[in-house]
């Protein structure tokens, strides 16, 4: 129906917006509607997938104008987290979630509420821990948040943001940018093709909700690179907090 494509595209549009300007949680809003209009959980995991991986190309289509990424880095995060996400929507189809959307809730509330109670955390740029300890633990970390991207809904994507700023030392502008561009689309996109070859994805809803992520993610983007890392970082944390919440509640009903 009609009405259902506009519900789909204004969810979709917020969504992304605050994910974009966040780092993640796009899924607080897209896969819960997902679920209200019909979908099985299986279906709206992978169709809210796909149109995940759009997020991170509108923000891409921002970001790149602006910013500068280490490429090299960049390919570290991908090799270390690719193989979890695979790992993860391998398995997400055989369990019971319940149990594991209350942890990562619990996890998520406590991420937004550490970076509130560390007012200069994220800040100012301070790169470190890039030596070879350094990013066998940062690796590792990533590939067990990359199980979690491909195996569960939301806000496995403010972990990596997280993640980079804390145990890498970049601020949260550029966080943000690494985890659109790198979860968004090759994250997000590897969970989407895993999911789709075991499950089902509802392709006539995703015109509507692709164009949502496209606009929104752009919008977010560009807001997060022009207002700074202050708003980034205080959209970040009201993103996780709430993400956290909802998870909790979900898992709880």
């Amino acid at each position: 129906m009609l009405l259902d494509q506009l519900v789909l595209f204004i969810v979709s549009l917020v969504a992304n917006l605050f994910s974009a300007l966040a780092g993640g949680g796009a899924g607080l809003l897209q896969l819960p509607a997902l679920l209200f209009l019909g979908l099985p959980f299986g279906t709206a995991l992978a169709t809210h997938k796909v149109a995940s991986v759009f997020l991170g190309l509108g923000a891409t289509m921002r970001h790149l104008k602006s910013s500068t990424f280490d490429w090299r880095f960049s390919v570290f995060i991908l090799a270390t987290g690719l193989p979890g996400v695979v790992l993860g929507a391998s398995l997400i189809l055989q369990v019971d979630d319940r149990l594991s959307q209350f942890l990562l809730g619990v996890l998520t509330l406590g991420l937004g509420l550490y970076s509130w109670f560390k007012p200069e955390l994220g800040r100012i740029e301070n790169v470190q821990n890039r030596n070879r300890a350094g990013l066998l633990w940062g690796g590792l970390v990533l590939f067990i948040i990359g199980a979690l991207n491909g195996s569960l809904t939301s806000g496995t994507g403010l972990f990596v943001t997280l993640w980079l700023v804390r145990w890498f030392g970049l601020d949260y502008k550029t966080a943000v940018g690494y985890t659109l561009i790198l979860v968004g689309i090759f994250w997000n996109g590897s969970g989407a093709v895993t999911l789709g070859m075991l499950g089902t994805i509802q392709w006539n809803w995703l015109p509507a909700l692709i164009l949502g992520s496209l606009i929104g993610g752009y919008l977010g983007a560009h807001f997060a690179i022009v207002k700074g890392n202050r708003l980034v970082k205080r959209s970040f944390e009201v993103v996780t907090i709430l993400v956290g919440i909802s998870l909790i509640a979900k898992a709880m009903l």
